[in-house]
Formats: structure tokens, C-alpha cells, sequence
């Protein structure tokens, strides 16, 4: 027969009550996620292109889409108006804005200015800043960066709404709207202060007149 002595006793006491602890600590740590709600874990994602590949080859070309969609011509053979009128004319400008709004998320994403060894960006004595210079200025504030690209994709939401209700006279504000949200970024980021491009690019704009409403 076996004595249990009381320090043996008291051992046991002590040894339920670790795993008892241990246990406690288990079911705590296990359910810390559901009611804290920590932070998710850093991005494992890998940009690809630079901001300058993603502005020529992604962005611009689908804002085009927009741009594109409405305005007036005046040719030798007088006005000429465009407008989406057709379900295949839409839906183009509801890809368009599709992209841009996701291409606004892209460019918040920490990736290089320009692709390793471009020699078309600018610098030193020239109107456009270099890519370091652009790098420099987005790290020092990336609020701002990122304030710029939320500025894009709020505007291009709004052409979702004009898609839907294929209300064609509200695009020339949507696409004027869109326009002046990349001129500021450009302004900051581009060719900050260069009033010179300010004017050229509201010369040579699309939407130098509206379009007439549609009877």
C-alpha cells in the first residue's frame, strides 16, 4: 500500500495547478486573434513593375478609356461629338475605370520610381525630377504618396456610377475630375513647380469643350 506523505501532496497540488495555468494560457492565446484583431502580418507581395512602367504600360492607357469617351473634335469638316452610345462603348469605360481604381491600389504598394538603368527620367538642371529624387520625396511622406492615389481611385469610382446610369453628359466633368487628380500628383512628384507643363497640358487636353447635351 502506498503513503502519500504531505509534501507529496503538496507536489501534486502544485503540478495540477501548472497545467491548469498552462492550459488557461493555451485557450488565451489561442482566442487572442478573434478579439484583439492584431495586425495582419506583413505583405509577402512582390512589385513587379516600377511606378513609371505601371503609369505608360497600365494606368494611362486605361484611363484613356475615359478620356476618350466623350468630347468634340473640331476638324476641317467641323465638330465632330463623341459619346458612348452603345453597350460596347460602356462597358470600355467601365473597364477603364475598373483598372484605374485598382491601379491606384498599385501604386501604393513600395516599389522603384523607374526600371534599374532608364535614362529617360530627368534630374539635375532639367524640369523633371530623377527617379531617386521621386523615391526620396514619396519616403518622406508616403500619407501624401498614398493621398494622391486614393484622390484617382475615389474619381474613378464616381465613373462607375455615370456607367451604370449611362449618363454620358457627366463624363466630361468624371474625365476632367480624373484628369486633374494626376496633374497634382504629377505636379508633386513629376515636375513639382513647372507651371510651363501646367499650361501645355491644359492646351493640349481633350476636354478643351464640353459636348453638347444629347437631345
Amino acid at each position: 500500500m502506498r503513503v502519500q506523505t504531505p509534501l507529496a501532496g503538496f507536489m501534486t497540488s502544485v503540478r495540477l495547478a501548472g497545467a491548469l495555468i498552462a492550459s488557461l494560457l493555451a485557450v488565451q492565446c489561442t482566442s487572442q486573434p478573434e478579439r484583439g484583431r492584431p495586425a495582419p502580418p506583413a505583405s509577402d507581395l512582390t512589385p513587379i513593375l516600377s511606378i513609371k512602367e505601371l503609369m505608360e504600360d497600365i494606368i494611362d492607357p486605361q484611363a484613356d478609356f475615359v478620356f476618350d469617351a466623350v468630347g468634340v473634335d473640331v476638324g476641317p469638316k467641323g465638330a465632330v461629338e463623341t459619346r458612348p452610345t452603345t453597350d460596347e462603348d460602356w462597358v470600355k469605360v467601365k473597364r477603364g475605370a475598373l483598372e484605374l481604381t485598382e491601379g491606384s491600389n498599385l501604386l501604393k504598394m513600395p516599389r522603384r520610381a523607374a526600371p534599374p538603368g532608364d535614362r529617360s527620367v530627368g534630374g539635375a538642371g532639367q524640369p523633371e525630377l530623377s527617379s531617386e529624387e521621386v523615391e526620396a520625396k514619396i519616403e518622406k511622406d508616403r500619407a501624401l504618396w498614398n493621398s494622391h492615389a486614393d484622390k484617382l481611385r475615389d474619381e474613378a469610382l464616381k465613373v462607375l456610377e455615370i456607367v451604370k446610369a449611362k449618363d454620358a453628359g457627366r463624363l466630361f466633368e468624371a474625365g476632367s475630375a480624373i484628369d486633374s487628380a494626376c496633374e497634382a500628383c504629377h505636379l508633386e512628384y513629376w515636375y513639382p513647380g513647372d507651371k510651363a507643363a501646367v499650361e501645355r497640358q491644359k492646351s493640349s487636353t481633350t476636354y478643351v469643350q464640353k459636348p453638347p447635351a444629347a437631345p
